[in-house]
């Protein structure tokens, strides 16, 4: 049995439990007449970009990057070459990122030179970076694992005349446009007010929430944060909010775990994006409780649980192909000379259940698999 096929059976035990009232844990399920279902993910979250840059700049968009034609016919003549620089690639949001990427790339003749993934080590990127910068390419697009440890390797790179482009996070003190062309990344506040519209569904007055948040200072994870509390403190305020935080991704299970058991009067959780939000489910099962849990980005296994209608009752998505593409179109306008605005946001997206199927399309650009689409099956055509 395929480790898809093992989930989409314990994804169907599980639906069974619910709909028969067997689950466990203090929180609500959610059923034809549930909150949740009540909701309408064509109107939830924000109709415009919420968030700011990291320097407090309004969002430019896509659409701020076009090139002329004749920019265009400048940059295939340039035989430009570019690096990235990654914090991992074991990541949807990774491969989808590159995918935009290079699909981009390919229209304008720019070779991607090189690929590196830091796997979150300091030590790891910093080496990455500076062999990448001994290549001399043209450009880097990179994601700083760090904000201030990786601050001094990222101002060596527009220095050595290599145009530097960031993905969600510019390290401390760095400044635009002398340190870097732009970043770009997905309304962040904007993704974390869709979780928490979509979790306060689910919470009773008075109910308690968690949090399971990054214990790393990074721009776009505190705007999520941000924008789940920020909602909630708005519209919400009889909530009570705790938190825990992690650093190291490999301990989430353990870490929600204990924060579950110290906290019982948690009705349910927001987790600062789908990798670890999946082992804090898997945490829950192994507590035996069901709460409400929302977070942000649509992976393969956040699609399946969400097709499921287990505890994930939605998501805000961000849109990472549509990200590739804006990293790429600021880096070729960086490359032939021109000026791209210091942060480029990328609209935020809500996903449940019911619009689970259009939504994969929207994200990742093909189709649902099959896995996703039997999942929605087993669980009587409830996504659309």
């Amino acid at each position: 049995m395929s480790k898809h096929q093992s989930r989409l059976a314990l994804l169907a035990v599980t639906g069974l439990l619910i709909t028969t009232g067997c689950s466990s844990g203090s929180g609500t399920t959610a059923g034809a007449g549930s909150p949740v279902a009540a909701l309408d993910a064509a109107t939830l979250g924000p109709s415009e970009i919420i968030g700011v840059g990291p320097d407090g700049d309004p969002a430019a968009t896509i659409d701020d990057l076009a090139l002329t034609p004749a920019e265009a016919d400048k940059v295939r003549a340039g035989n430009f070459e570019v690096g990235l620089v990654m914090h991992t690639l074991n990541l949807d949001w990774s491969k989808l990122q590159i995918k935009g990427i290079t699909d981009t790339f390919n229209k304008y003749g720019v070779k991607i030179k090189s690929t590196t993934a830091a796997e979150y080590k300091v030590d790891k990127q910093t080496s990455d970076l500076e062999n990448t910068i001994q290549q001399k390419p043209d450009g880097i697009i990179s994601i700083p694992v760090d904000n201030t440890a990786m601050a001094p390797a990222f101002k060596k790179v527009q220095a050595a005349g290599i145009k530097l482009v960031f993905m969600d996070n510019v390290p401390e003190g760095l400044k635009h446009p002398a340190d870097y062309s732009s970043m770009i990344s997905a309304d962040s506040q904007g993704n974390g007010q869709i979780a928490a519209e979509i979790l306060a569904a689910q919470i009773p007055k008075d109910g308690t929430v968690g949090i399971v948040d990054f214990g790393v200072d990074f721009f776009v994870t505190n705007q999520r944060t941000l924008g789940v509390t920020d909602w909630l403190a708005k519209n919400r305020p009889d909530i009570k909010v705790k938190k825990t935080t992690f650093t190291d991704t490999s301990k989430v299970s353990q870490t929600a775990g204990d924060f579950l058991t110290a906290n019982p009067d948690v009705r349910g959780l927001f987790v600062v994006w789908d990798a670890p939000a999946m082992d804090t489910l898997s945490a829950m099962r192994a507590q035996g409780i069901n709460i409400p849990v929302t977070t942000i980005d649509l992976g393969l296994e956040s699609a399946l649980e969400l097709a499921s209608g287990g505890p994930l009752k939605g998501l805000g998505a961000q849109r990472p192909y549509d990200q590739g593409v804006a990293e790429a179109m600021a880096m070729v306008n960086a490359l032939i000379g021109k000026k791209p605005p210091a942060w480029v946001g990328v609209k935020s997206l809500a996903v449940m259940q019911s619009n689970l199927l259009e939504a994969y399309g929207e994200v990742w650009k093909t189709d649902p698999p099959q896995e996703v689409s039997d999942a929605c099956e087993q669980a009587g055509n409830a996504c659309r």
